[in-house]
């Protein structure tokens, strides 16, 4: 089945530009569009689309609460975050609010494309280490764990390891070679990371690895 997309910018060619992209391939269909996050919860709420890819500096309403309105609804519709600066606090809210990932503006067509498709499937958005960036820039601030440590305690040995590994902003199949096991070994295990902590996918898994202090920025 096709992969049903919401666009949500405020800038109309953005829009087009993002449309004409994303349908010249079959498998992903564009059900509609809007201009600001108050309009984009509606629509979420709505159409139901699988990905709301989603502008994070909007007026009226921006994307982080827009994100967080969308996350707290229980809708099963994922958000993919995009933003023209690497380093942006935006970014990082949304992350936090629940967003499954974000991408620069200026990503080739190719890797939007790729991204939409892994974050409809529930696997890790684009490239972590992006993630990563953004975590040590912000949360290095204040380097003090803002969770206790104590929500990690029903995790394995291993499971820590590999949420270690993870926040680092490693690949499956990069985790797989550091520990010598393979990448359906560690898939099992980051799926039993994300169900014991109650997680929607990798990316909070890496805002709560940094938030516990199970890693630190530049760690």
């Amino acid at each position: 089945m096709a992969i049903t997309v919401l666009l949500v910018d405020d800038q109309e060619l953005m829009r087009m530009g993002l449309k004409m992209v994303l349908e010249a391939h079959e498998d992903i269909v564009v059900l509609g569009e809007a201009g600001d996050g108050a309009a984009a919860v509606n629509a979420t709420r709505d159409l139901k689309p699988d990905v709301v890819l989603m502008d994070v500096r909007m007026p009226i309403v921006d994307g982080v609460a827009a994100t967080t309105q969308i996350v707290e609804s229980g809708c099963s519709s994922k958000v993919l975050v995009m933003t023209t600066f690497d380093l942006d606090e935006h970014a990082l809210g949304a992350l936090r609010a629940g967003a499954s990932g974000f991408l620069l503006k200026d990503t080739p067509p190719e890797d939007l494309v790729s991204a939409i498709r892994s974050v409809a499937a529930g696997d890790a958005v684009v490239s972590p280490k992006v993630t990563r960036r953004l975590l040590s820039r912000f949360i290095g601030d204040d380097p003090a764990p803002t969770r206790t440590p104590e929500v990690l305690d029903d995790l394995t040995e291993r499971e820590l390891e590999v949420l270690r590994h993870l926040a680092t902003g490693l690949s499956n199949a990069e985790i797989a070679q550091q520990l010598y096991l393979s990448e359906a070994t560690i898939k099992t295990h980051v799926g039993k990371i994300l169900t014991k902590l109650g997680l929607r996918d990798r990316v909070q898994a890496v805002v709560l690895a940094y938030e516990t202090g199970l890693v630190t920025p530049g760690s």
